[in-house]
């Protein structure tokens, strides 16, 4: 792999942190061109910070992807995390995982990012 592969991230969510942080370690310890950007980097992604506190974000192969599209495209990426991807990926998982992610775990972690920016 010699292209580049971006994430975009909330790194004022604790968890989304935590996850990204297992990541990026991987990918520093086997040497992947993994770039790792947090929220204050929406505007280079064509996107504002809150439309990015809304899920994971990657680019890759030069389109940008969000949801569980994101995280199957970085797992792919990754030799200790392609079955994730893989599995994720199956007929009759895929839209089983992109609806628990997208109206179960983005809306979570979504709520709870706006009760963080409260005052």
């Amino acid at each position: 792999m010699t292209q580049e592969t971006r994430v975009l991230y909330n790194d004022t969510c604790p968890v989304c942190r935590f996850e990204i942080d297992v990541y990026r370690r991987r990918a520093q310890a086997e040497g992947l061109p993994i770039r790792f950007d947090a929220l204050d980097r929406a505007g280079d992604w064509g996107l504002t910070p809150d439309q990015a506190a809304r899920s994971l974000h990657v680019w890759q192969d030069g389109r940008v992807l969000a949801g569980m599209a994101a995280f199957r495209a970085l797992w792919a990426t990754m030799p200790r995390w392609r079955w994730l991807a893989r599995v994720t990926g199956w007929p009759v998982i895929r839209p089983l995982a992109d609806l628990a992610y997208e109206h179960v775990a983005a809306p979570i972690l979504y709520r709870a990012h706006l009760r963080r920016q409260r005052p």
